[in-house]
């Protein structure tokens, strides 16, 4: 079984010492900005593991952007890439679709805000998030960090099903200053439509990116699979397969350097929706010798620097950030937003709880897919090409 979560948490407070305000569809649009910002952490980190929910990160931005103004508002507006309206209509159309029992497979979203005892927030803002995201909003005493943060938690365990039982600690929060905690969580559950047999499973080698081989559990099975092979402008070439869940709306894509000289960080930065679009549309269907290494991978992913690095600078600043939308009362900044994912990877399927294009080119695939050294993977909705969890794995 497969399963993944992913949480996301900003903390916004108020700094004492200031008084005064200073050709994608749209669902694939609102993916993109994860991407991005996964590309940006590979950069500072090319050979950990990492695991991010793209759609999760879109949605805690776009909490952000309902409640932002002035130059604030315009940066998210910038680098999203769609408009306060048009984050309304996207995510709510997206999130829709996600749940949906169509799918079979389990999606939850979820999103809240944790906000101080007493704080008087713009009645739009509550009302549009509400709207948008079913999100609630729920009173807390950051003056005692030791029951915000248990409340907090308890909120996060309930909504991953016990996955991930401690997002935050009581220092995170700032009992002087914290105003807002915003949370999204996205947990996923799937089965494959093509299962992988118990029996079939034994220890192989996976070459990690430090040179380190290590003798891990591999799943293994001959079966029919849409597959490819591409490469960057730069002619790096990677081999991709699709393996569907069993709803088959929502499908796990491998891609896996040709040259095991090829490290992750040189094909990553080529790879947006727009190529993941590219590999959907031109894969073909073959039977091939599946070997997937059988893995758990969990990550916290502090996303300050890689949006600052992508333009979205001023709501970090106290003397900059403008959130009238949120209140009129107190000025706020964000102080902190980080994602916390995990991706389990077994024989029944996937349990989680967190722009150059590529062209595939008519080019045999091997009758062989064998993971065994670094991968990048993604979780995604089909019907609206949301990427729900991207990641890569350097190390078993």
């Amino acid at each position: 079984m497969n399963w993944i979560f992913s949480l996301l948490f900003a903390a916004v407070i108020l700094p004492h010492t200031y008084s005064q305000f200073n050709p994608l569809s749209l669902e694939e649009l609102g993916s993109d900005i994860g991407i991005q910002v996964f590309n940006q952490l590979v950069k500072a980190r090319p050979r950990d593991n990492l695991v991010v929910s793209p759609h999760g990160i879109a949605s805690l931005l776009g909490m952000l952007q309902l409640g932002a103004d002035g130059k604030t508002k315009k940066q998210l507006t910038t680098v999203m890439r769609y408009s306060v309206n048009g984050v309304g209509k996207l995510l709510k159309k997206t999130n829709r679709a996600i749940i949906s029992k169509k799918n079979k497979d389990i999606v939850t979203i979820a999103n809240a805000v944790f906000a101080k005892s007493g704080l008087k927030m713009e009645v739009p803002f509550v009302s549009r998030n509400k709207d948008v995201f079913q999100c609630s909003v729920k009173n807390v005493d950051f003056e005692d960090q030791n029951t915000a943060s248990d409340s907090i938690n308890q909120c996060v365990k309930n909504k991953t099903n016990g996955m991930i039982d401690k997002l935050i600690s009581p220092g995170d929060i700032d009992s002087a200053l914290t105003r807002l905690v915003l949370v999204n969580a996205v947990y996923f559950k799937g089965l494959w439509k093509s299962r992988f047999q118990p029996e079939n499973t034994k220890k192989r080698t996976f070459n990690g990116a430090d040179g380190k081989p290590s003798q891990v559990p591999m799943l293994a099975q001959l079966s029919l699979f849409r597959c490819g092979t591409t490469s960057t402008p730069n002619d790096l070439w990677y081999n991709i397969i699709e393996l569907p869940y069993h709803g088959e709306n929502i499908s796990m894509l491998i891609a896996l350097p040709t040259e095991s000289t090829t490290p992750l960080s040189a094909i990553i930065p080529h790879i947006s929706t727009k190529t993941i679009q590219s590999w959907m549309t031109t894969m073909v269907q073959k039977r091939v010798q599946v070997i997937l290494p059988k893995f758990t991978a969990v990550a916290e992913t502090d996303l300050k620097d890689p949006l600052k690095a992508l333009g979205i600078m001023d709501m970090f600043e106290p003397s900059k950030a403008n959130f009238a939308k949120i209140t009129r009362t107190e000025s706020l900044h964000v102080s902190r937003i980080f994602e916390k994912a995990k991706i389990e990877v077994s024989e029944d399927g996937t349990k989680a709880s967190a722009a150059t294009t590529a062209i595939l080119i008519a080019r045999s695939s091997p009758p062989w897919f064998i993971v065994d050294r670094p991968f990048v993977f993604f979780i995604r909705h089909n019907p609206t090409g949301a990427v729900l969890f991207m990641g890569q794995i350097n190390k078993l």
